[in-house]
């Protein structure tokens, strides 16, 4: 069971090291900490992905920047109390990392898999230019009755199939896991620079029960 539910969210990422471990907490006696990590686009753009990782897969104490690092793993939620409300944290838990020389040449770098549910209606919108967008709630299940909430975006006809899902629709997708900078106003005077995180779709389909 516990490995069929591992099977609906899986990650693989490779990319560059950019900053130190940095705590995060501690499941019984366990350290975690997250570590950022920049993945190249075919753009050419960098998403900044953070991993959180296991003092018991690496020794967190020691300088990685610079270093290629690849992993396998999951996208993972939770809620984090700040300013009298919960705020989403998004991270790659990693199962599996090792390090490599370079990047290899035409290599997967940034893959996603997840078989979830629908959990919010879908927001579609277009773009001053005519792109159809649509933004969805993802829930993946987890062993032991928790669930991790997922923002995808999906553009161009995926968007238009998917802004009529219904809550409770079961979907698979593929895609990318990727980093946007955004600026949220605190007040009338002040704002500041956040980074959202989410996964861009390349392919939905409906999951018939």
């Amino acid at each position: 069971m516990v490995d069929k539910v591992i099977e609906n969210n899986r990650v693989n990422i490779m990319g560059e090291v950019v900053s130190d471990f940095v705590y995060s907490h501690e499941v019984f006696s366990e350290g975690f900490y997250v570590v950022n990590v920049a993945v190249n686009r075919l753009s050419n753009s960098v998403d900044i992905i953070p991993l959180m990782v296991s003092e018991r897969l690496i020794d967190v104490t020691k300088d990685y920047k610079g270093q290629i690092i690849e992993v396998v793993g999951q996208f993972r939620s939770y809620n984090r109390h700040e300013e009298n409300k919960n705020k989403l944290m998004l991270s790659i838990f990693v199962r599996e990392l090792e390090f490599a020389d370079e990047l290899k040449e035409q290599a997967k770098t940034n893959q996603i898999f997840l078989d979830g549910y629908i959990c919010k209606p879908a927001i579609y919108r277009k773009t001053p230019l005519g792109r159809e967008i649509a933004d969805l709630l993802i829930a993946v299940n987890r062993p032991y009755g928790k669930s991790d909430y997922i923002p995808c975006i999906a553009w161009g006809r995926n968007a238009r199939f998917a802004a009529n899902f219904e809550v409770g629709t079961h979907i698979e997708l593929t895609g990318r896991v990727q980093s946007r900078e955004y600026t949220k106003h605190l007040n009338e005077e002040e704002c500041e620079k956040r980074i959202a995180y989410e996964v861009s779709v390349s392919k939905i389909d409906v999951v018939e029960e």
